[in-house]
């Protein structure tokens, strides 16, 4: 596992983003295991969110783009730090936009707001966590409205490896249903490959009990993986 990876999983800690115990998700899913990335709320956390975006986005997609597309609302915020990392890191500059829930019709009209979207463009769509892919759905139609554009893919903080509306994950289901390359910072395996039995800061944080609870859910909720 990349050491940047190992970095993030420790980051979402840190910033009480990613929390083990019992929760509820809103499908009604029981689990061990919740992210909230409006936990992320200094500009330090920010600035370090961005980068990890980055490199995951230059892993994947490379940098031959030119618009990252943040889906309002938490979309927001993470094209703004990711695209601001890329030009600090890799001395690239990408354009970042990000639509409105309801269309503005004064001053700077219209549904989008940051960079406009131009005829040729290719564009890399990021969240935070996909677990239905219902966000993608609403943010395809936008994009397609702005004329003769590419969407090359989707990138998230966590994939969560769990079924989506079928038996396959919500990633793979956004890859097959909008012909989308995915990726993600890390993957819930990666996290528990990461955290289980390993000290951090004087704490084991997945214990066998919780390994075995997390091992439960995704015997239950778990998604194919061919």
């Amino acid at each position: 596992m990349e050491q940047y990876k190992k970095e993030f999983i420790e980051f979402m800690v840190d910033c009480g983003v990613l929390k083990f115990g019992d929760f509820t998700t809103k499908s009604g899913r029981k689990t061990p295991f919740f992210i909230n990335a409006g936990f992320y709320r200094t500009g330090s956390q920010l600035r370090k969110l961005g980068e990890y975006y980055a490199k995951a986005i230059n892993k994947a997609f490379g940098l031959e783009f030119d618009v990252l597309f943040g889906p309002a609302y938490k979309g927001i915020p993470l094209s703004v730090a990711a695209s601001m990392a890329i030009s600090e890191f890799y001395d690239k500059e990408i354009r970042y936009c990000s639509n409105r829930k309801e269309v503005k019709d004064h001053g700077d009209t219209g549904i989008l707001l940051g960079s406009p979207i131009h005829d040729g463009d290719n564009i890399v769509i990021i969240e935070d966590v996909t677990t239905a892919g219902t966000s993608i759905g609403e943010t395809m139609p936008i994009l397609n409205a702005q004329g003769d554009v590419s969407v090359l893919g989707l990138v998230v903080s966590v994939d969560r490896m769990e079924k989506g509306q079928g038996t396959k994950s919500a990633l793979k289901e956004i890859e097959e249903n909008y012909g989308l390359k995915t990726t993600a910072i890390v993957t819930m395996e990666e996290v528990v490959e990461h955290l289980y039995n390993k000290p951090y800061n004087g704490n084991i944080i997945i214990d066998d009990t919780l390994k075995a609870a997390i091992d439960g859910y995704y015997e239950q909720y778990g998604a194919e993986q061919n």
